[in-house]
């Protein structure tokens, strides 16, 4: 008698608790099935991806949970990697608001998220102008959610944005608060410098996910450099939709100034390349 395969989410949790994992952001289930067939052993969803993407809207915190859990249900039925996905601030500031998202999440098929403290509606982690709730009103909020969740398994990321709004030091008591409300891991956004990045895994001895995000606050630290310093997950949010978008910007540009597009066919994905992703076989 074989034994059932363990669910995204433990999977997700002996993955971390092995090695520092890699977690490209999704823009779409076609880009999903990408990074799985590309190697990785797990996948993001970003909040910022899905306003842009998906919505065509600035990421101010306009998503629904609606709109979060029909993108996440559509990138999980086509892989097989565990997923986490950004869930803002819990599509509201009550309790019940962070409770439904869990559900939500889960029932989509994802293996984890992160709640932010930011109030609602919240702003890019990489922008000023953030407002924090309350220490102790985010963490009735983390609560809520970890007590929502049905799979033991599923991951329960606190994200921090202190750094960015009061201080360091708020930012590290902020993150043993939230873990001891129950949060599994932290996230704390646009830390420095990687003197505060090594610090801040000296100060806060959990599960630590780490935002690779471009143009941002943070520095460009490798997987590699992340793993030693002691980090569990390390998020490429926007990398593919940037990297998408610029390429699209080009082909336009060139069937605008030729009127075709002939000379780009070197950097397109041809027919029998996206067949081959889709599992499709036609006769």
């Amino acid at each position: 008698m074989t034994q059932d395969k363990p669910s995204r989410c433990a999977r997700l949790r002996e993955l971390i608790a092995d090695h520092t994992v890699a977690m490209p952001g999704a823009i779409n289930a076609l880009s999903a099935r990408l990074i799985e067939r590309a190697g990785f052993e797990a996948m993001y969803l970003s909040g910022a991806v899905l306003s842009n993407s998906v919505v065509g809207v600035p990421d101010v915190g306009l998503t629904t949970l609606t709109e979060a859990a029909y993108h996440a249900t559509r990138c999980a039925a086509v892989t097989n990697i565990p997923i986490i996905m950004d869930a803002d601030t819990g599509f509201g500031s009550a309790p019940e608001n962070a409770a439904r998202t869990v559900e939500e999440y889960e029932r989509a098929g994802l293996a984890g998220l992160h709640l932010e403290d930011q109030e609602f509606p919240k702003r890019c982690g990489h922008l000023g102008g953030k407002k924090l709730v309350p220490q102790e009103e985010f963490c009735i909020r983390l609560s809520a959610a970890v007590a929502a969740r049905r799979d033991p398994d599923f991951l329960i990321v606190a994200r921090t944005d202190a750094r960015g709004v009061t201080s360091y030091d708020d930012a590290v008591e902020r993150a043993h608060a939230y873990l001891k409300a129950g949060a599994d891991a932290v996230f704390p956004e646009a830390l420095k410098d990687r003197d505060e990045f090594a610090r801040f895994a000296r100060d806060v001895q959990a599960p630590l996910l780490a935002n690779m995000t471009e143009f941002g606050k943070s520095p460009y630290l490798s997987l590699d450099e992340l793993a030693e310093l002691g980090y569990a997950m390390v998020i490429f949010p926007v990398t593919l939709q940037r990297a998408a978008m610029k390429a699209m910007e080009r082909v336009l540009t060139e069937i605008r100034q030729k009127g075709t597009q002939k000379d780009m066919l070197d950097q397109m994905q041809t027919r029998q390349e996206l067949y081959d992703l889709l599992g499709y076989h036609p006769d």
